[in-house]
């Protein structure tokens, strides 16, 4: 039998995955208390993403906690390391050429710091969604707050635990959904999203 010889030396690089794709691959990482409107604007951004023709993978606790991340707790050492595995994966989409939104709590700043380093500054986009707790209170989605007052959940952030808001020379974008409608909140999500995923002109 004949030695086997490979057909390709190298891998399909990102840039001609993006070129096949046309466009160019983004992490928008939205991070804030549960109850801000995180998940609402990650749905709300892939689906007007979807319509406008982009590839798209969405990243969030009920799609990455059962699985990759069912081994970890809530305490804040299991918390960073299930960011730093989120943002190991958005790596894979991004070498994809796959546009990759995150919906992650994300509470300290050195969270976010480490997300930045690995995935790095020029492919990520970080969305702060503020809402006061007040707010994501009453808002309660998930009924977090009601069982934490009732001692029946994990530690909630805002309540429990620590949130570190941005600093006030952090990059990242604010949508205060006190402020603003969804509909207002998710539009200026998507024209900050657009300049970054649009196909460079040749």
């Amino acid at each position: 039998m004949s030695e086997f010889f490979p057909i390709h030396d190298r891998m399909v690089n990102r840039a001609e995955k993006e070129a096949r794709l046309q466009q160019r691959a983004c992490v928008i990482w939205l991070y804030g208390l549960s109850g801000a409107g995180k998940s609402t604007l990650a749905l709300g951004l892939e689906h007007q993403l979807f319509r406008d023709g982009f590839t798209t993978q969405l990243l969030d606790g009920d799609n990455i906690r059962p699985g990759l991340n069912r081994d970890l707790g809530f305490s804040d050492a299991d918390r960073t390391e299930n960011n730093r595995r989120v943002a190991e994966v958005c790596r894979f989409f991004l070498q994809a050429g796959v546009i990759t939104i995150c919906s992650i709590i994300t509470s300290l700043r050195s969270q976010r710091e480490q997300a930045r380093r690995l995935i790095g500054p020029d492919d990520l986009l970080e969305v702060y969604v503020a809402a006061s707790l007040k707010t994501c209170a009453q808002r309660d989605p998930k009924r977090l707050y009601q069982k934490s007052v009732q001692g029946g959940s994990a530690p909630l952030i805002g309540r429990d635990s620590i949130f570190e808001p941005p600093a006030t020379d952090d990059p990242a974008l604010i949508i205060n959904t006190d402020q603003l409608d969804p509909a207002t909140a998710l539009a200026r999500l998507h024209a900050a999203v657009l300049p970054r995923i649009r196909p460079a002109k040749p």
